[in-house]
Order: structure tokens, then C-alpha cells, then sequence
């Protein structure tokens, strides 16, 4: 059986709240709502895009009828960024390389949709990096839910895992599905560090291998 580590995507391995900013302003500003900043932006993301667009409507009173044409508004445009405003954290290309070289088998579990996330591995020349991508809407279950987790595990066919994510989902995620989680401290979760479960934590890629070392 395999060593895997499955990581989540926004937050975690790459800095997208840029980018997903500018698809929410897009059409907020569009329909002649304000705009959001990006600190509030973030305060939205983790539980997949359904949750980002009601929370993005709450706060500027748009009622719920209007739900499915903003979703669908905001994934068209993000589906067809160009990812100039979508970065890896630093050390991240590095430390994917280097795990692939050590054979370790890799995916993806994350709460973004499943298309975007492919198109954002498309952008950054990950695709082939990755051999199984979960996102919030490949299945009937988002994270916290522990079923992506378990099917990114399964069709990994790992018996060693490690997750790695950076917020109080990525972590409640991990503690139902039993798995070591590594929290990155340099994401988007709200709470204080003691109030996150989690095994290990860094604040640098550069750290990674380290927490590999303990794990496996």
C-alpha cells in the first residue's frame, strides 16, 4: 500500500482569495452592489463556493432567488481567469517535485469546485502532479464530511496518509477521518492556533520535510 499526502488547494498550496475577489466583484459591482475587500472576501472561503455566494449575499442583503445566476456568474468568470492573480505560497512547486521524486502518491481534497480546481492545476502546470482530484461538488459530501478525504484515500490506494490543509475545516476534516493533519499557519483559517486540532504545524514549505520525516 502507498504513502500519500492529500492536501487542500486554497489556503494551503496556493494564495487564490485574489482571484476569487476579483470573480465575486466582478458581479457584485455588476448588478450595483459594493464590492468586497479582500479581508472580508476571505472571512467567506472554506466551505465551497455555495457557502462563499450566500455569505457574499447576506452581507449586502440580496435575496435568496437571485442565488443560482451569482454561483454561476462567479464560476464562469473564475473558470476563465488566467491566474495571473493566483499564486503559490513559496517552497510549494518545490516540495510537490520533491515528493513526487520520493514516489509518495498525491491528491487533492478540497472544498473548490472540482472544474476550477482542475483549471487551476491546468494554469500552474500541476495537472500530472495530482492523481486524484476531489473538489466540493464531486460528490454529494463537502468537507467537513469525511467521505472526500476517505475517497481520495481509497482511490490513492494509501494505507499512510497525511493531510494537509490550513483551516478549522481542513482540520475537523482530518480528526473524522482519523488521518495526521499538518496545518499551514499562513492560510485563511479565522480561529487561533490552540483552538485548531492538528499535528503538526508550519509556516514555511521549507519545514515540509521535516513533518515527512515524523510521519512516514
Amino acid at each position: 500500500m502507498a504513502k500519500a499526502v492529500i492536501f487542500d488547494l486554497d489556503g494551503t498550496l496556493i494564495d487564490s482569495a485574489p482571484e476569487i475577489q476579483d470573480a465575486v466583484n466582478r458581479v457584485w459591482t455588476s448588478r450595483g452592489f459594493e464590492p468586497f475587500d479582500l479581508p472580508t472576501l476571505i472571512s467567506f472561503v472554506g466551505n465551497g463556493l455555495p457557502t462563499l455566494v450566500r455569505l457574499a449575499m447576506e452581507a449586502r442583503d440580496i435575496q435568496g432567488e437571485a442565488y443560482r445566476s451569482l454561483h454561476d456568474e462567479v464560476l464562469d468568470i473564475y473558470n476563465a481567469a488566467d491566474g495571473s492573480l493566483t499564486k503559490p505560497y513559496e517552497g510549494v512547486s518545490e516540495t510537490l517535485e520533491d515528493l513526487s521524486l520520493q514516489g509518495f502518491r498525491l491528491g487533492i481534497c478540497t472544498n473548490k469546485p472540482e472544474g476550477a480546481a482542475r483549471h487551476v492545476l491546468r494554469l500552474l502546470g500541476w495537472d500530472d502532479v495530482f492523481e486524484v482530484v476531489i473538489g466540493g461538488d464531486t460528490l454529494a459530501w463537502r468537507k467537513p464530511d469525511r467521505r472526500p478525504l476517505d475517497a481520495v484515500c481509497e482511490a490513492l490506494g494509501a494505507s499512510s496518509v497525511l493531510y494537509v490543509g490550513d483551516s478549522e475545516v481542513d482540520a475537523e476534516t482530518a480528526v473524522a477521518a482519523n488521518v495526521k493533519f499538518a496545518l499551514f499557519t499562513e492560510g485563511y483559517r479565522k480561529s487561533p492556533l490552540s483552538q485548531i486540532p492538528h499535528d503538526y504545524r508550519f509556516s514555511n514549505y521549507d519545514a515540509f520535510s521535516k513533518i515527512l520525516m515524523d510521519v512516514f
